[in-house]
């Protein structure tokens, strides 16, 4: 694929993944595709939670979806991403960083994606105290 179809791509992903539309998404995806998130978070490795169901329910409106996407490299077989990961904890604590994301494209779609965020802690940290509250709601 010719640098700009894959931009564009790229973007059509962020795209589907700021509206929650599930269908364009998996429409975008090469079948082989593989996602790679940092360990240390709740949906990185082998866990059993996916980015979608840790961050959801902290994701309530517009704003705290918007990513923001901006292609900072791109080639004919891969791109790099810049965007931000916004959420709001049950308590109402936002949390807003950066990170980066390394994509492969393979016949038009997207085949794989590895994360890299700027303050993995601060996201793990965020994580943790928006589960803890969000357990203390559901006990009450």
């Amino acid at each position: 694929m010719s640098v700009a179809a894959n931009r564009k791509l790229l973007l059509d992903v962020f795209r589907a993944i700021e509206q929650r539309d599930d269908k364009r998404f998996r429409e975008l995806l090469h079948p082989d595709f593989a996602l790679h998130w940092p360990p240390s978070l709740p949906y990185g490795g082998s866990k059993a939670r996916t980015w979608s169901e840790t961050w959801e329910p902290l994701q309530p409106g517009e704003t705290e979806r918007r990513m923001d996407p901006r292609v900072v490299a791109a080639s004919e077989d891969e791109g790099v991403v810049l965007w931000r990961q916004r959420g709001v904890s049950p308590s109402g604590e936002r949390f807003e960083g950066e990170a980066l994301g390394l994509y492969q494209v393979r016949e038009g779609k997207l085949a794989r994606a590895q994360m890299f965020y700027f303050d993995t802690a601060a996201v793990a940290s965020f994580l943790m105290k928006a589960s803890e509250q969000a357990d203390r709601q559901s006990v009450t």
